[in-house]
């Protein structure tokens, strides 16, 4: 019996070798065999036990590589000009075919109008994911790699054209051996490898480039790069993902109308996911809902619901809700793909309640309060300039705490927020900038496919209906007798440090140690002032005193001039020379 027909059943009509369209790149053939064929060794070698790969290994860097990829990256520089006056539209056709790695920088750049101008942020949200599919015979041969057994003995069909391909993954629908329909989760062999390598080189450009330009883009992008090399962990390493819709389908099953795909755990591995197949309408497509008797408002409304519920209440919410990612089926949403989530502890989410009440009551004190409850450093000494900080936060509340609801653009206030705290050294946790980023993505999806539901008067809402009147009350008189009995305290102290000061003083040892905080840069042009006014006096002084020595005809004397006077006139024209210069430089730096 073949092999064909003892391991799962190939679609009618269709082969088993059959190459479907579409081609692996170079680099996932070259890579992607290494990987195959160190795995068959594996096989034979231990065939009752995984691979174990060194650390050192683990993602086959090698300097040919580099070299390799690095000439990959100048070929497509060239192509698309980027020394000319690169487009937002050539930056991102760019960005796609430069690979998954730079697909997510760009992702990332996406919100971050602080380091890219606002046009090339609105292009880059456009990127595409979606690339031509490797043949299914490697699929297969991963497979088995990762089973390390017949393939039948696990399913018993597996449909060689794939549902989707991805510039990490690609998947395919099967059915079990124990008769369950399943989608298959395929990681493109060599794409770990090809990522790794992209994100060494971006951290050495970083590097590189920071040592010689001192600016607070390069610090961001640093920042990124670190930013994508966690993302990079978690979304190549698929048992996590198999997790996330383990935990996401665990917490909604109580919920009416919102699922995932249920993983099936014990199939799951580093490289593959098996979960169930949804055969839903994507959110993309509207017209196909509405003909399916859908009410768009209703589905968005719902889809808000539940991402505050995930958000503020279960503290685990998808990090990547775009439409791609949403269906619905027998009128329940389906979140799919949980490669991306973010996990938020009880503390962080009352602050997320305290910012959005902040911005709603125009109170910028407890809104800065709230962030650096949030903030996990602020700067290099720990300083922190809180009356440029709140003026910062006037700004922000002032644009956005006057809006009607229906107006308010809560993707925007929250990379705003963002931003101004990193402007002001105040770095927040990356799943601040998570939730940002998923709100930026919620926000886009239903201003395009459901542009009646408002999301900021749902989570609202939300907020508002969490509690019981009487639970809010009781919160309410719990917070104001904590707030009164800290204020008690503080007058106690209060009290006690002026007997102290008021004793000192009587004693002759109180001292008074004056800051005017932003008068830095000021001190320093009158430091330099008096620096140069200074220098002027000794050249004057040098001047006069050699043109009396000159006169009095001091001894030593040669060719008739006294040496001290000598000295003296050469001392004044070079510190004379060295004033005039440092002003110059000082003028022409200002201009």
């Amino acid at each position: 019996m073949t092999e064909r027909e003892t391991t799962y059943e190939a679609p009618q009509g269709e082969g088993r070798d059959r190459q479907p369209a579409g081609q692996a790149s170079p680099a996932e053939r070259s890579v992607g065999d290494s990987v195959f064929h160190r795995h068959e060794r594996a096989v034979d070698e231990v065939p009752d036990q995984p691979a174990v790969i060194a650390p050192g290994e683990k993602y086959q860097l090698s300097s040919a590589g580099r070299r390799w990829r690095i000439g990959e990256i100048f070929k497509l520089l060239r192509k698309y000009e980027v020394w000319n006056d690169i487009t937002p539209v050539r930056l991102r056709c760019l960005l796609e075919e430069l690979g998954p790695i730079f697909v997510k920088m760009g992702q990332i750049l996406a919100n971050r109008s602080e380091i890219l101008p606002q046009r090339f942020c609105d292009e880059l949200r456009k990127l595409r994911t979606d690339v031509d599919p490797v043949p299914y015979t490697i699929v297969r041969d991963c497979l088995h790699a990762e089973y390390r057994r017949p393939l039948s003995e696990v399913f018993s069909w597996i449909d060689e054209e794939p549902l989707g391909s991805a510039s990490l993954a690609q998947v395919h629908r099967a059915r079990l051996v124990t008769g369950e329909d399943v989608a298959v989760k395929v990681q493109r062999p060599g794409a770990q490898q090809v990522m790794a390598q992209d994100i060494d080189i971006m951290r050495s450009i970083v590097r590189l480039a920071s040592h010689f330009v001192q600016t607070d883009q390069f610090v961001d992008l640093h920042d990124v790069v670190e930013e994508l090399w966690e993302s990079f962990r978690e979304e190549t390493n698929f048992i996590m993902e198999a997790r996330n819709l383990d935990d996401f389908y665990e917490f909604h099953l109580g919920t009416k109308g919102i699922s995932c795909p249920r993983p099936y755990m014990k199939l799951c591995t580093e490289h593959v996911v098996v979960m169930d197949y949804v055969d839903g309408v994507s959110i993309s497509d509207p017209d196909a809902l509405i003909d399916a008797g859908y009410s768009l408002k209703q589905l968005g409304s719902r889809i808000v619901e539940d991402y505050s519920t995930q958000v503020l209440d279960d503290g685990f919410f998808h990090a990547d809700p775009h439409a791609g990612n949403i269906i619905v089926k027998d009128g329940v949403v389906y979140f799919i793909d949980l490669g991306m989530v973010g996990r938020m502890s009880n503390h962080d989410r009352l602050i997320v309640k305290d910012i959005i009440y902040s911005v709603a009551e125009g109170d910028v004190p407890k809104l800065k309060d709230s962030l650096l409850r949030f903030a996990v450093s602020r700067g290099d000494s720990g300083a922190l300039d809180h009356a440029a900080f709140l003026s910062d936060l006037d700004y922000i509340v002032a644009d956005f705490a006057g809006l009607d609801l229906k107006d308010l653009d809560i993707g925007e206030f929250l990379t705003s927020l963002v931003n101004l705290a990193r402007k002001n050294d105040v770095e927040l946790p990356s799943v601040v900038t998570m939730f940002a980023r998923g709100m930026v993505t919620l926000e886009g999806l239903l201003s395009e496919y459901m542009p009646h539901v408002n999301m900021i008067q749902i989570i609202r809402s939300h907020i508002a209906n969490e509690k019981s009147t009487y639970k809010r009350l009781e919160d309410g008189a719990r917070e104001l007798s904590v707030e009164s009995l800290r204020a008690a305290r503080g007058t106690l102290e209060a009290a006690e440090h002026i007997g102290l000061a008021t004793r000192m003083l009587t004693r002759g040892q109180l001292k008074v140690n004056t800051q005017i905080m932003g008068s830095e840069e000021v001190l320093r042009h009158v430091g330099g002032i008096v620096d140069r006014m200074s220098m002027s006096i000794v050249i004057a002084g040098l001047f006069i005193g050699s043109s009396v020595v000159y006169y009095a005809k001091i001894e030593p004397v040669i060719f008739g001039i006294p040496v001290i006077g000598f000295l003296g006139y050469a001392s004044a024209l070079i510190l004379a020379l060295g004033l005039g210069r440092e002003i110059w430089r000082n003028g022409h730096a200002r201009k």
